[in-house]
């Protein structure tokens, strides 16, 4: 394995930190979905699109990309703990726009709700919120995991992680094919799965948040029941432009052309 970009020592594990573009444009902090097993090329058909007006950043967490895969605490205020010390560490500094995909999305509500002075925007890519978990319970998540765990222990899981073509080099897809095997429904996303509900409760007992916003919608078929109700109930709390096209959860796999323009469209806005 070779990485991309910078490891970082945090809470004595490596953390793997891309980054990319413009140093004088604006932060844009991209966190991925849960068990995305290679951040950094998953979301590159994405912000290599971006690289002009922005200065990218990928974090990839513990057991994600090229960061160690390690026994670490996975409660909301250590996953953002950790992604900021990850940054701090590279010599880094907000106010940030963070673009969580999927799970991350209650991470980056919960960034703003600490630390509210480090977040200037939300680019919301299909984003969980805490209305995403309501429907779930703990035996639920019970299943999934006993899922994960099966998949990996029969070598299956590898098959379920996909890339888009649109933008790797054949050294990358290599990698990628490399971090598939390694990464895959490891120890730290097993115990975010099992932990996302409480996370997902604090995060929603916390309150409200302000801050402007732009929200990516998938047509929600491969997610939970009212996946695109409750991302209609969010925009309408947060006062957020929702964007909704009718393409599955990895939608920046499919719609990076136009979700290139609107981001670039909505931070302009904010400037003005």
């Amino acid at each position: 394995l070779k990485c991309n970009g910078k490891l970082v020592t945090v809470n004595g594990h490596k953390i793997h930190v891309y980054t990319d573009g413009n140093a004088d444009a604006p932060a844009i902090v991209f966190m991925s979905g849960h068990c995305t097993v290679a951040p950094v090329y998953d979301f590159k058909v994405l912000y290599e699109k971006l690289l002009h007006n922005f200065r990218v950043i990928v974090i990839e967490k513990f057991g994600y990309g090229y960061s160690d895969i390690c026994d670490s605490p996975c409660d909301i205020d250590t996953l953002v703990s950790i992604q900021r010390e990850a940054l701090t560490a590279l010599g880094e500094s907000g106010p940030y726009i963070l673009a969580p995909h999927s799970m991350s999305g209650i991470e980056a509500i919960r960034w703003k709700q600490k630390f509210p002075d480090e977040v200037s925007a939300i680019v919301g890519i299909d984003m969980a919120t805490p209305l995403s978990f309501s429907v779930w319970t703990e035996e639920d998540i019970k299943k999934t995991v006993r899922l994960m765990q099966v998949l990996r222990r029969l070598k299956l899981a590898s098959i379920l992680s996909s890339v888009s073509n649109l933008s790797l080099t054949e050294d990358e897809f290599k990698q990628h094919r490399l971090l598939k095997k390694r990464n895959t429904f490891n120890t730290c996303c097993i115990n975010e799965a099992k932990e996302v509900l409480n996370n997902a409760r604090v995060v929603g007992e916390d309150g409200d948040i302000q801050c402007p916003t732009l929200l990516f919608s998938s047509n929600g078929q491969d997610q939970e029941r009212d996946w695109v109700e409750n991302q209609q109930k969010f925009a309408v709390s947060m006062g957020a432009k929702l964007i909704s096209y009718d393409c599955g959860h990895y939608i920046h796999h499919f719609k990076s052309e136009e979700m290139c323009k609107e981001i670039i469209e909505f931070v302009n806005s904010l400037e003005r």
